[in-house]
């Protein structure tokens, strides 16, 4: 009788033999070599990086980066401490500087060009205060009239002078920043107590609220003919840009 073992074996009889199969016994610990000998982890150092005091790097040399760093931000902040010192000091003491004919008035010196953003919004934010207001504002736009320009430097005696700048009843004020701070703090309005108020929403319907129109005697060419002299003169009436103030909003 043949053995039953000699017979070959379907494929799931094999892997059936296969999963029954004995296993040798484990090898002992002390014949594995050392690379498969469990070790336990030493952590210590990785967790030292993380909890232990670090060390304070050495302080910056004169000649390096960092030490330039440090000196423009200790720089800075000397210098934005000055402002807000010298900022909170005009709001409460003005300067002395007075504005000939600016009496029972607010005068605003702005500009309406782009060209440096800071100081367009900054005198955008103060029109738009004193609107809010409503009461009657004498805009002068420093870059549509240049007479305006030498008129501001001549009032605060200095050559160049930040925009904007408001007199209110011939008084210095000061600039956008001091508004701000009078506007928020209720003291704007008192200030301008007893002025002559504008209609909610007026606009002038002349200039649209740019306070210049074309020159009437020259249409803005700022040459006009003179027939005694049979020859072309320069208009008197209008500045350097052919303009004149408007006659509805600014007389």
């Amino acid at each position: 009788m043949a053995d039953s073992s000699d017979k070959p074996q379907s494929e799931p009889a094999r892997l059936l033999n296969r999963s029954l199969t004995m296993r040798s016994a484990p090898a002992k610990r002390d014949s594995l070599p050392k690379p498969y000998l469990y070790q336990p982890l030493d952590r210590s150092n990785s967790l030292k990086k993380f909890y232990a005091p670090t060390e304070k790097p050495p302080p910056p040399t004169s000649n390096s980066v960092a030490s330039k760093v440090a000196e423009l931000c200790r720089l800075f902040d000397s210098q934005r401490i000055s402002s807000k010192s010298k900022l909170s000091g005009s709001a409460r003491a003005p300067n002395s500087a007075r504005l000939p004919g600016g009496e029972a008035k607010v005068v605003v010196y702005f500009t309406s060009l782009r060209g440096v953003r800071r100081t367009y919004e900054d005198c955008y934010a103060v029109r738009t205060i004193f609107r809010g207001l409503r009461v009657y504002v004498d805009e002068r736009d420093v870059s549509m009239d240049a007479g305006f320009r030498r008129e501001l430097q001549r009032v605060m005696k200095e050559k160049a002078v930040s925009l904007p700048q408001v007199f209110i009843n011939g008084r210095y004020v000061g600039g956008a920043e001091v508004i701000k701070q009078l506007f928020e703090t209720g003291e704007l309005a008192k200030m301008v107590e007893g002025m002559p108020l504008k209609a909610a929403g007026y606009v002038c319907q002349t200039c649209g609220d740019v306070r210049f129109v074309p020159c009437w005697n020259c249409d803005g060419s700022k040459k006009v003919f003179d027939e005694d002299e049979d020859t072309v003169k320069r208009c008197r009436l209008c500045n350097e840009n052919g303009l004149i103030r408007c006659p509805s909003c600014c007389s």
